[in-house]
Formats: structure tokens, sequence, C-alpha cells
């Protein structure tokens, strides 16, 4: 049978047990009748399943969606951050068999539980959460922007309690492609054109509706991770695309970062606003192979052959100085070519 969104799942969850009463919800009946609706055809290929109760608490009002690299760094600044020093934060993954990873990177801090939204679901309390950031990428989905629609209307309790809904896009919607530069305001692809991104653009526009903001994202790296790794250990047959072509970066840590500092500033300045998030110093394909083979991890490899064509198009430029003003934001790691120095 056709597989949905476990978002309809928790909606349909939601209606049904707003009609109960408490001594109900409480009997052995309701706890069958929930079985049943969670075992019903409705499920989705993104399901999820948690490891706490605590997730459900009322004091547990950040909800982190999607906990890869990007999500556990914003996991860990979070806790970190003295101005949310108060909260508690939740993860939520696609299933639990990284959690003990994980969880193994917060030094059992009482203020971080992991879940899953399956057992986010099954434990359904009526809570909310104040705060929802989405960074679960689209390739677990089959229905992005209505997964990313239905977190925001089930999950987020909204703006008018004064909290935030960030969903962490891609720069890679914007449709300058030869050299121009582009902001928060540049137009977008075509999504029937694209539809690989336009996933990612109707995602996009449910957050907008939904008074949330938008965070789109330069192309992400840590050492190990992004597009010089690729380059320089997989492609020994070369590199498609022309070696000046231009690639705007920006540092994992610097993505949560970012994601963090719109919670801090809050809904009244970000509420149904799009944001554009880079280091601000765009490189090209040949300089992100020149900068990594500087560091000891790829001083090994060689400069790989970029296959052109030489006519071919080169790329865009990213603004975002208005969204650092507007964030109050910088990165930390300025440019690529000094993180991978550091590394030497």
């Amino acid at each position: 049978y056709r597989m949905f969104s476990s978002f309809e799942r928790f909606s349909r969850f939601k209606r049904i047990r707003t009609t109960m009463t408490t001594s109900f919800s409480n009997s052995p009946y309701f706890h069958y009748l929930l079985h049943f609706l969670l075992l019903s055809p409705t499920i989705s290929t993104w399901a999820f399943s948690t490891a706490s109760k605590a997730a459900l608490t009322a004091t547990s009002d950040i909800a982190v969606i999607g906990v890869g690299v990007l999500g556990t760094s914003l996991c860990r600044q979070l806790l970190d951050d003295e101005a949310f020093s108060s909260r508690i934060v939740t993860g939520i993954t696609k299933s639990s068999c990284r959690h003990d990873d994980i969880r193994s990177q917060f030094s059992k801090d009482d203020r971080f539980v992991l879940t899953t939204m399956e057992e986010l679901i099954s434990q359904y309390s009526g809570h909310t959460f104040k705060d929802v950031v989405f960074c679960a990428p689209p390739s677990g989905f089959e229905n992005y922007a209505q997964a990313v629609k239905d977190a925001a209307a089930q999950l987020w309790s909204g703006p008018s309690d004064g909290g935030t809904f960030v969903f962490t896009s891609s720069g890679g919607v914007y449709e300058g492609i030869d050299g121009e530069i582009v902001n928060e305001e540049s137009a977008t692809i075509d999504p029937e054109e694209n539809p690989r991104q336009g996933r990612i653009v109707y995602a996009e526009k449910e957050v907008i509706e939904s008074g949330g903001c938008v965070l789109r994202l330069a192309g992400l790296y840590t050492l190990e991770r992004g597009a010089h790794n690729y380059w320089l250990e997989k492609c020994p047959d070369g590199v498609a695309g022309r070696e000046d072509g231009i690639v705007n970066l920006l540092h994992y840590d610097d993505a949560a970062s970012a994601c963090a500092a719109a919670l801090r500033v809050g809904a009244a300045v970000t509420a149904r606003k799009t944001f554009l998030i880079s280091d601000g110093n765009p490189t090209t394909r040949k300089g992100i192979c020149e900068s990594a083979l500087q560091s000891k991890r790829y001083s090994d490899f060689s400069m790989p052959t970029f296959l052109g064509p030489a006519h071919g198009l080169k790329g865009k430029v990213y603004d975002g100085t208005k969204s650092n003003e507007i964030l109050n934001w910088k990165a930390t790691y300025i440019s690529f070519d000094e993180f991978m120095s550091s590394m030497s």
C-alpha cells in the first residue's frame, strides 16, 4: 500500500485525542486505538522513534528535526549557549540506529533528549515546541514539502507564541548561474523544470506561509566532508565542470550557528523571511582542491583533472551581507582556504 508522511498520522491522532477525556486516554482501550492508528497504512518512508518520555514535557521546547552533522552541531551549540541555558533540546531522527553515537557526543547532558518521530507520536501529549529547526535533507521523504508543512503545523507552537521555525534550505535554488551575484531577493529556479531543487523551493514556500523562516545555505563542509573530499578521493577520472567554476562554501558549525542566531533574534525579526548564509568568500573548484591539498589530511593527494568545458556555466556569487546584519551573525571560519591552512 501507498506510504504517506508520519505527520499525517500525527495529525489524525491529534484530532482524535482532543475529543477524548483524560480517563479514556489513560485506559487500555485508548492505547489499543493508538496502537491501531500507528500501525495503519498511512506510514511514512521517513518514520521516526524516541528515547525518552522527557521529549514530551512542557520544558522540552526546542526541537531539531534531523540530527546529522548539521543537527548535531546545532544541538551542541544550543546546549552550550548561555542564551538557551534554561531550554531542553530535543533531537528528532529518522531512526535510532545512530543514537548511541549521537548521545556519546553530549556527555550525558540532561538537557538533551534524543528521539525518533515514531516514538514521539506514540507518546504524544498535546505538547508542541516553541522553537523548531528542520534540517533533515529531502532524500528521506516521499513528499518533502508536505513533511515540512506538517512539521510546522503539528510540532511548532507557531509565531504567536514568540517561537521560531527555521528551515535549512540551499543556495542551489537560485537561478543565477553565470557569474551573477545573488542575494536574498534573487530569482529562484522553476521547480517544474528542475524537480530536484524544486522539492526545496516548494518546501520553502510552505515554511514562509506558516510564518517560519528559511536559511539558504552555501555548500557545507568539514575536514572530512564536502566537495573537496569527493573530488580528491573519489574522482580518479576527473571532476565535472570548469576549474574556475564558482563555489560558495560554509562550514557545518557556521551553518549551525546561523540557525542558533535565527532562534536568538526570534520570530519578530525572522518570521516569513528568507536569509542567505555563506562565509562570504567564494572560491573555485580548483581553489577548493588547492586549499585542501595544504592540509595534512589531503597532502598525499593530487590535483584532479577538471573536465570542463571551458565555456561552461561559471556559477554564482552569494551576497549574504543583509542576512548577516539582520541575524547579527558572522562565520567563524571566514574562508575554506583559512580553515584548510589551519589543518596543515
